[in-house]
């Protein structure tokens, strides 16, 4: 599979009103079946394609999301995405995508 989304992208979700930063990629489902079943019926994704854990945040809450990549959208805001542990992660901020600075 290919991911159709980059570390470092701000997204946001489809159905849910909530954006984050992409900082994983799990190249198909790699969660617990609790954790799937607990998603409605109507909504849940299918399995066989990539996951995202994103550094999401909603109002003033901040949180780490898992989200298939069927529910992903570009968030073309450039609004920062302000979450606690987006500094230990990523160095910067260009456009739309955080980056890292590798040694």
């Amino acid at each position: 599979n290919n991911a159709k989304f980059s570390i470092g992208e701000i997204v946001k979700h489809r159905h849910f009103d909530f954006r984050g930063v992409i900082y994983d990629v799990d190249f198909e489902f790699n969660n617990s079946e609790e954790w799937y079943q607990s998603i409605p019926k109507e909504v849940r994704p299918r399995k066989d394609q990539p996951f995202y854990h994103l550094l999401a945040e909603s109002n003033d809450v901040t949180y780490e999301a898992y989200v298939s990549e069927q529910n992903l959208l570009i968030d073309n805001s450039k609004e920062p995405v302000k979450h606690p542990l987006i500094e230990e992660i990523f160095s910067g901020k260009k456009g739309s995508s955080y980056f890292k600075i590798s040694n």
